[in-house]
Parts: structure tokens; sequence; C-alpha cells
């Protein structure tokens, strides 16, 4: 009588197989597409911050990619009675809010928004931080920030009546609505000041989220894991025959 084994899959466990092992590696791709993505912003900053500063005049004209981390001197006034919170934005684990506040500039029509940087603060929110001010006409240095995606938010933003309003993200329209003026007037990309500015606060501005081999890491794990589950759908596949089986008779 022949014992040996039979390929014989359980169909269960062949339909898990099938729908898992797929989207595992599906996973692992997307997330080695994300480290070429942010290796190339990381690139893309260090080669930018080498350039001599522009002027705000000479940013028409550019497309978001080319003022992506490109360095900026800007000359104006700051508004320190109206300026807004970031809110919840953690250093070394500490809550606090990054201080943004609005310059009108000396030789643009246009107001520009400059994230002097970070400041602890109350995390029950019962209390605002207190910000040195900055008076009179200042020369800023910094680098403008765009975006990489949308910001996820679970809802509208609801601002407060007073001064300053604590948001969750930068939205132009958000923004300028609450600075009684039209979106048009608003610079749509913040300036992040260098920590030698005039007016800069705590600026271990975070340029990457996560770094491109931490996405690499993940990528693996996911191939890792459709590895397994294949593995384990190939023994489970195999059992052994017994004299029922056709043929063993």
């Amino acid at each position: 009588m022949n014992r040996g084994r039979v390929f014989q899959p359980e169909w269960r466990i062949t339909v898990f197989t099938l729908v898992m092992a797929p989207l595992m590696v599906g996973l692992g791709f997307w997330q080695l597409a994300r480290a070429d993505e942010k290796a190339a912003l990381a690139a893309d900053f260090a080669a930018k911050q080498v350039r001599p500063p522009v002027s705000g005049l000479a940013l028409d004209g550019l497309s978001s990619a080319d003022l992506a981390y490109l360095p900026v001197t800007l000359e104006g006034q700051l508004d320190a009675a109206r300026y807004f919170l970031l809110d919840n934005r953690l250093r070394g684990g500490v809550f606090g809010n990054e201080v943004v506040e609005v310059l009108s500039a000396a030789h643009d029509d246009r107001l520009f928004l400059v994230n002097r940087g970070w400041v602890p603060a109350d995390p029950a929110r019962l209390s605002l931080p207190e910000v040195e001010r900055v008076e009179g006409v200042v020369r800023l240095n910094g680098y403008l920030y765009v975006a990489p995606d949308k910001p996820y938010l679970l809802g509208e933003q609801q601002l407060e009546s007073g001064w300053p309003k604590r948001v969750q993200a930068l939205e132009v329209d958000v923004i300028a609505d609450a600075l009684g003026v039209s979106a048009d007037e608003l610079y749509p990309y913040p300036l992040r000041l260098d920590a030698d500015s005039t007016g800069a606060l705590l600026t271990d501005w975070q340029v990457l989220n996560q770094s491109p081999a931490k996405h690499t890491g993940y990528a693996v794990q996911w191939f890792t894991m459709a590895t397994v589950l294949a593995l384990f759908w190939l023994a489970r596949s195999f059992r052994q025959r017994d004299a029922t089986d056709a043929g063993d008779i």
C-alpha cells in the first residue's frame, strides 16, 4: 500500500492565500515606491539648501516642485496680534504648537505665512502658550514648505473667535478667511524659518516623516509575510495518503 503524501489543497486556506499573498506583495512594492519618493525628497532638500536664497518677488512662475524647500529671504513686518497655532505638534514627546505669523512683505502686495517654529503648550488646551513678539521691519531667512500630501482632517476646521487661533493644518482658504482677505492675497506656501533667522523659535524641522530605510524595512516585512503565507499554504496542501484515497487499493 502506497502511504505517501498527496497534494490536496484545502479550499478555505487556498482562497485566503490567493487574496492575501498578492495584497501583501502589492503593499511591499508600494512601500518600495514610497522609499524612492522619500529618497528623492531628501536629495531635493539637500540640493536646494546649498543655493543662495531668493526674494519673494522671484517666486512667481515657479512650479510647486521648484518651490519646495527653496531658500527664501523675506523682508517686512509680522502681525504679532494675529497669528495661528498649529496644534498637536510633538517634540521629544512634549506637546506643543508651531507658531505661524503673517508677514506683510515690504516689496510685495501679498501676505506670507511664516512658521517661526515650536513652543511647548498646555496639552489640555486650557491656556495659550507664551510667544515672544517680533516688532518692526525684519529680514527673515528660511525655506518654503510644500506639503507632499493634503492634510488628513476629520472634518472642516472650526476656528476660535479670538486670536491666536488654533488650527490643525494650514489650509489657504481657511487662513485667508480668518484674516479677512482673499486666497489670492495670501501666498500658499509657508516659510519655515532657519534656526539663525530673526524671530526663530525651536526650528528642528522634520523634512521627512519617515526615512527611506524605514519604508524599505516595511517592504521587507510585507514580502516576508507573503512568503511565509505561501509556504504555509504549500505545507498544508500536502497530506498523508490513506487507504481511502483513489489508487491505494
